[in-house]
């Protein structure tokens, strides 16, 4: 049985140079992991923080369970990260000398069923990068178009 992604942050891919990744679990309360399994998130400005030997999720909304009680957690809450002392402590050194930005890419339910978040630290792209994977994009599309009409 494979790991099974949830969602992708797009978004991160596409505004961030990210380098280094951890794989990190998630506090999550109540029905809030009946949701997730229905694929029911959004990592819409959604980023991570280090607070107080802490790292902490902002911005990550998970809906509602229908069925769960009248004690449905707030959708958008601030979770805690589930990392070790040391890979936080890395983490931070990381962020504050290089003033990176930590951002959630990938949510996913890894083989033993537990909800696991990647998390990247990355540094963020300027328009002009955004327009050089843009072209780099469109070449590479236009290669593999002119490669398969020449195949047939």
């Amino acid at each position: 049985m494979e790991s099974k992604a949830i969602a992708t942050n797009k978004k991160a891919f596409r505004d961030f140079f990210l380098t280094d990744k951890w794989e990190c679990g998630i506090e999550l309360k109540g029905g809030e992991v009946k949701s997730v399994r229905q694929a029911e998130v959004n990592f819409a400005d959604s980023f991570a923080r280090v607070e107080q030997g802490e790292v902490k999720l902002y911005n990550l909304h998970i809906s509602p369970y229908a069925q769960a009680s009248y004690l449905n957690p707030e959708p958008d809450r601030p979770r805690k990260l589930l990392l070790h002392r040391r890979e936080i402590e890395k983490i931070d050194a990381l962020i504050n000398q290089k003033h990176l930005a930590l951002i959630p890419t990938k949510i996913y339910i890894n083989r033993r069923g537990l909800v696991k978040v990647e998390l990247a630290v990355g540094k963020g792209k300027k328009i002009y990068d955004k327009r050089e994977d843009i072209k780099k994009r469109d070449i590479e599309r236009e290669l593999k178009r002119t490669m398969h009409q020449r195949r047939k």
